[in-house]
């Protein structure tokens, strides 16, 4: 498994309540990191701007037009390694040994 995979795995697992959780601003940063390491460059329109959630989405993932896709799947890894460096409980660093462990 890769490390971007495993990072993957990682962020979809972490508990909504759990003592490690994203800023709305760094779940955004994974969604666009995400859709870029996987789909590339945002080609799609732009949602209503009344759609909110829609809209942040596009524009998380419509900024790093241009990065390449292995670009925005090192950023993914090192951006949850940062979250997982903050944290100080016995979760985050397990995630964080198997996440070095997939690089």
């Amino acid at each position: 498994m890769s490390a971007f995979d495993k990072a993957v795995a990682i962020v979809k697992a972490l508990p909504a309540d759990g003592p490690t959780k994203p800023t709305q601003d760094q779940q955004l940063e994974f969604y666009g990191l995400f859709k870029q390491a996987n789909e590339g460059d945002c080609t799609g329109p732009a949602p209503s701007a009344f759609n909110f959630t829609a809209k942040y989405k596009y524009n998380a993932w419509k900024k790093l037009e241009g990065m390449s896709k292995e670009d925005a799947k090192g950023k993914y890894v090192a951006l949850l390694k940062s979250m997982l460096e903050k944290a100080d409980d016995a979760d985050s660093k397990k995630a964080l040994e198997e996440l070095n462990a997939a690089a």
